[in-house]
């Protein structure tokens, strides 16, 4: 019974590899590959009827898949069912949910804040409010994962929640319905009166379109007094290319944006930046770190190639490659698969090595130690070797000084048109209307040394503007 099972998984796999090779035109496969499969089945059915606990064969199958993906590099991966949903609720940036913002404290859920006009801000729930119980059901010890995961749910559905608030003696009981949530990932405020600073955390569906409000509120604030913006990319670990090639595009007028080569040098895509800058060819500064990663890093590439930016902070990640998400036939899941590298406009791989900013600015000394830890692209087993000639030149090149004259920021032609869209620092605390709110630095507020030299400089470059045009 045994040899018959094992007989006909292989049978089955090797039918499967040559339909697919044959499928995607590849190189047919070689004799000792049917081999393997056949080794393949055999462990697979000696660890399905001898291992120490009973396994199901869906566990073990995900489990090999995943290997496969997992030993190539550190981002190809296999997604089940749930990885899936849960990966497309996080580039969609909207899912059916109540609208909370919340941590874990103490093994129980606080809220942070209720986001404006969604269920739970009109149902009264307030910051430093503590959720105990989920329809009756307790919630202490749980995961945070665990518990946001019970609070989302299909728009329309009722939940009960139990909360706990300041002293009151007794718990406040609410119902609330659940409502379309989006993910506000870009946060904005004016800085010493006239500059504006963009927060953008990860790069979603929402990201262009917040980024647009948040350009345009700082305009309409500020007015013809605004003499810059500040980008803010730290540890903004990436997402959706096109949204960061779109990012891109609302800083520049024109000019290349980011490349992608993958194995067959027949699919090289570039994508370039349509005319029109959204900011009128204002100096702007971009914050990056060891946290800013793939989409923040061509963002950061792409205006420091054009000189449209100045990049400020610390060396950024390191992650250099493309990966495309390809849902299985006849499979509830999907496979990440890393199958380009891109390169900055000036073609560098930046795979490994990163984006060494123009003047490097290390954050204060205590954000310093808590990150002294963090690892970067090249650090991760499996990592893709970088494949640029001039790489190992760049990599020996002495980093920026912090007192390094910086590239003059250029005057781009103020463009009318809206860009197009193609397909921890931690965020400041926020506002209900996805406006950051500042705070005066004080003993739980460390100064952000980076941010302030960021400001410092815009302000210098507007006033050398302004005695050369009254001179």
């Amino acid at each position: 019974m045994t040899k018959l099972f094992s007989t006909v998984a292989a049978a089955a796999l090797l039918m499967m590899v040559p339909a697919c090779a044959e499928a995607q035109n590849k190189t047919p496969v070689k004799a000792d590959t049917y081999k393997q499969l056949d080794l393949f089945a055999d462990v697979f059915e000696r660890v399905r009827s001898e291992y120490v606990e009973e396994v199901s064969d869906e566990q073990l199958i995900e489990a090999a898949i995943d290997g496969m993906l997992t030993s190539l590099d550190p981002h190809s991966s296999f997604l089940n069912k749930k990885n899936f949903e849960d990966m497309r609720v996080q580039t969609r940036g909207e899912f059916g949910g109540l609208g909370i913002e919340v941590t874990s404290e103490s093994g129980v859920v606080k809220v942070i804040s209720p986001m404006d006009d969604t269920p739970a801000f009109r149902a009264g729930v307030q910051p430093g409010d503590y959720i105990t119980h989920l329809n009756d059901e307790p919630i202490v010890g749980l995961s945070l994962n665990e518990a946001v995961e019970k609070m989302r749910g299909p728009v329309g559905s009722d939940i009960k929640l139990t909360i706990r608030r300041g002293q009151s003696p007794d718990p406040i009981q609410l119902t609330l319905t659940r409502a379309v949530i989006k993910v506000q990932s870009v946060r904005y405020r004016v800085e010493a009166e006239n500059i504006g600073y963009i927060r953008v955390s990860s790069f979603n569906e929402q990201t262009q379109p917040g980024l647009e409000k948040a350009i345009k509120a700082i305009k309409e604030k500020v007015g013809d007094k605004l003499a810059g913006y500040v980008l803010d990319l730290r540890n903004n670990p990436g997402g959706l290319l096109d949204q960061a090639i779109s990012v891109s595009d609302t800083f520049l007028d024109k000019g290349e944006v980011v490349s992608t080569r993958g194995r067959d040098p027949n699919k090289s895509e570039r994508y370039n930046a349509k005319p029109g800058d959204m900011t009128g060819g204002l100096p702007v500064v971009v914050l990056i770190n060891g946290g800013s990663a793939s989409a923040s890093e061509i963002v950061a590439g792409a205006l420091q190639d054009h000189k449209r930016a100045i990049i400020m902070g610390t060396q950024s990640f390191g992650k250099g490659s493309v990966q495309t998400i390809i849902p299985l036939q006849g499979q509830a899941g999907a496979m990440r698969l890393t199958t380009a590298r891109y390169y900055t406009p000036s073609g560098r791989s930046i795979q490994q090595l990163g984006i060494s900013p123009d003047i490097e600015v290390q954050p204060a000394r205590v954000e310093e130690i808590a990150q002294g830890m963090r690892r970067r692209e090249a650090d991760l087993p499996h990592s893709l070797r970088n494949t640029d000639p001039d790489a190992a030149k760049r990599q020996q090149q002495p980093a920026p000084q912090p007192g390094a004259q910086p590239p003059a920021a250029p005057a781009t032609p103020p463009g009318t048109g809206a860009p197009g869209t193609p397909t921890s620092e931690a965020a400041p605390p926020t506002g209900g209307d996805g406006q950051a709110t500042a705070q005066a630095p004080g003993a739980d507020q460390p100064v952000d040394y980076q941010l302030a030299r960021a400001v410092d400089l815009l302000r210098g470059v507007s006033l050398f503007a302004t005695s050369k045009h009254v001179n």
